[in-house]
């Protein structure tokens, strides 16, 4: 990764500036170094005349500019979208069930990446929320944390119940830095992902470990006496 590049991922995951900014802030600051690169890049190409192999080199890099931008403005939607989403009648839901649906359907991806996917999760957490909502955050968390992970690694999610609230955490073992890090599409799956949880009333939380990086969410437990016999 280029000095730039960098830079820009550590000023995002550490300094106070970044730690304060929603997930969309982060998102509209990044567009604008792409957006700038392009520009530049245009203003040279017809500042004077240029080989022809300079001319292709330009239309490569602004290929490329364009393409990191239009993952940013999909992100940027999707995050809109969810943002302006209403949910849906909230229903008693064990997460734990969920994550085994979604770690079985992503099997055959870890096994094409030769990931390990180890579940390390035997008690039940039963909240309430949006099913489809929750279905979609929990897939793409675990997609993105797969596509984080190295080949022939191990992707692990556990969960405990602590303190009325369901402890849900996926950590793995990292693969080479992602290209144009820290705005790959499997970390802004993570950065929709936590938005997404957060707006479901999650508290979302971020570790690092010797070889390990993670993530996960404390949700609120269903009130005991809520009734699980509405359990989807």
């Amino acid at each position: 990764m280029s000095a730039t590049g960098a830079r820009t991922a550590a000023e995002y995951r550490g300094s106070p500036e970044s730690r304060g900014r929603s997930p969309l802030a982060h998102l509209l600051h990044a567009l604008n170094q792409p957006l700038t690169g392009l520009q530049c890049s245009l203003e040279l190409a017809v500042s004077g005349p240029r080989r022809p192999d300079q001319y292709v080199q330009t239309l490569r890099e602004g290929l490329d500019l364009t393409s990191r931008m239009r993952g940013l403005v999909e992100a940027i939607r999707e995050l809109a979208d969810l943002q302006q989403r209403q949910p849906e009648r909230a229903e008693l839901i064990l997460l734990d069930q969920l994550l085994r649906e979604t770690a079985a359907d992503l099997h055959p991806v870890a096994e094409a990446k030769q990931v390990r996917l180890q579940l390390e999760d035997r008690i039940a957490h039963p909240v309430r929320g949006d099913r489809q909502q929750l279905t979609a955050l929990t897939f793409r968390l675990l997609e993105s944390g797969l596509s984080l992970a190295g080949p022939g690694g191990t992707v692990q999610i556990s969960g405990r119940n602590e303190r009325r609230r369901a402890h849900i955490d996926i950590r793995w073992e990292p693969g080479p830095l992602p290209i144009h890090s820290p705005f790959s599409p499997a970390e802004l799956g993570l950065l929709i992902a936590r938005a997404g949880w957060e707006r479901a009333g999650a508290e979302w939380v971020e570790s690092r470990a010797e070889s390990m990086q993670g993530c996960g969410f404390r949700l609120p437990l269903a009130e005991p006496d809520s009734g699980f016999g509405d359990v989807k």
